[in-house]
């Protein structure tokens, strides 16, 4: 089967990925919250990023690897961390991290995935990443540290723009909890997509496994908040500090979007920023990721991921264009996980990498590095 011709697209994955899941899963994994603005701001100022196209140039070789924190890549993409990816698609982490591996690319294992740093440790590559949400206690913080390294995870991330839960109104709607009860309602949707039930029957429903040792019980949480933020704190810059004496390694900070912040995190001895809006997931009232990256990138000589609605290779230009180093995606592999099953997350990489190509082509660029003065403004 030649997949290029059924799934040409990351879109063409998506519109097939929402008939296989229950309903109540795709909107866990596509709702923003408020009125969703953020997303959709993501989206249209991707779109308002323009390249002159080139011609007479002759035939061009197109290369798109790349170094990143001292790491040669095939491609300037990863796997972002997905928290509980496993409800999206069963054994979706390891899938993921697999998939990864094979293709010589970094996956981002989340402290809320549904499978432990312990569970994937056997399948990660030597660029596995391990996302931390900031744990209130010490001891806890240090044993997650060092569950993390002892299972082969070279880099640290460190997530600071949850501070709070956000309401996820979309997600509330649906029916689902966390953890997930199956009720009446979920059930009947579940009854609609046996492919899904299938699995989910074989591995059990996913929970939070790397929380499981700090976690005698739920507490009353709102429906769209889960255990892990029992856990968790808001974290200040002496806690930055703390990680980064701690951890030996890449240290990253995802969540940034004020290029002010950018100098005192280089100062606390941070070796890369990761601009996020979170998706559009956590504040409605932020703006599109890739209109804050030119300031900071401005603002300090760090190393620079991007995220915020990458739904192809054009998108991950952009953000390179515009003065990322690195971009990271997670919606786009769970598309193809669910459409695909095993062979979907390859499928995406081998889009997104076809894609930079054309489009790369088309501009008459040989290398990455010559994105940033090809833009028409």
């Amino acid at each position: 089967m030649d997949l290029h011709s059924s799934f040409p697209g990351i879109a063409d994955l998506k519109r097939r990925a929402r008939r296989r899941v229950p309903h109540f899963v795709w909107e866990f994994l596509e709702s923003g919250t408020g009125a969703e603005a953020t997303v959709r701001r993501n989206r249209t100022a991707l779109d308002d990023i323009e390249f002159l196209p080139s011609i007479l140039h002759g035939p061009i070789e197109c290369n798109t690897s790349t170094q990143f924190l001292g790491q040669d890549f095939p491609l300037p993409f990863g796997v972002a961390p997905i928290g509980m990816s496993g409800l999206i698609w069963p054994d979706a982490e390891r899938l993921l991290a697999h998939a990864a591996a094979q293709a010589g690319l970094p996956y981002t294992l989340s402290t809320v995935a549904s499978q432990s740093p312990e569970d994937l440790a056997p399948h990660i590559g030597e660029n596995a990443w391990f996302q931390l949400y900031p744990p209130k206690d010490p001891d806890i913080r240090s044993d997650l540290l060092r569950r993390a390294r002892t299972a082969g995870f070279s880099t640290l991330v460190l997530t600071v723009d949850v501070p709070v839960a956000s309401r996820r109104e979309r997600q509330v709607r649906s029916g689902l909890t966390n953890p997930p009860r199956l009720t009446p309602r979920l059930l009947a949707q579940i009854a609609l997509r046996p492919s899904w039930a299938v699995g989910m029957a074989l591995g059990g429903m996913p929970r939070m496994r790397t929380l499981d040792k700090y976690i005698d019980s739920d507490s009353a949480l709102s429906p769209t908040a889960h255990v892990g933020y029992l856990l968790r704190t808001s974290p200040d810059m002496d806690y930055v500090k703390w990680l980064r004496d701690a951890w030996d390694g890449p240290f990253i900070v995802k969540g940034v979007m004020r290029a002010e912040d950018a100098d005192r995190l280089e100062q606390a001895g941070v070796d890369a920023l990761w601009i996020s809006n979170h998706g559009g997931r956590q504040f409605d009232g932020a703006p599109a990721s890739i209109s804050v990256l030119p300031a900071i990138r401005t603002a300090t000589d760090l190393p620079l991921i991007f995220d915020g609605g990458i739904e192809g290779g054009l998108d991950i230009l952009r953000a390179l264009a515009l003065g990322a180093d690195f971009v990271m995606l997670g919606r786009g592999f769970l598309y193809g996980l669910a459409t695909l099953g095993s062979g979907g997350p390859a499928h995406v990489i081998d889009i997104l990498r076809q894609d930079m190509l054309a489009n790369m082509g088309q501009m008459g660029l040989e290398q990455l590095n010559q994105l940033v003065t090809n833009q028409h403004n």
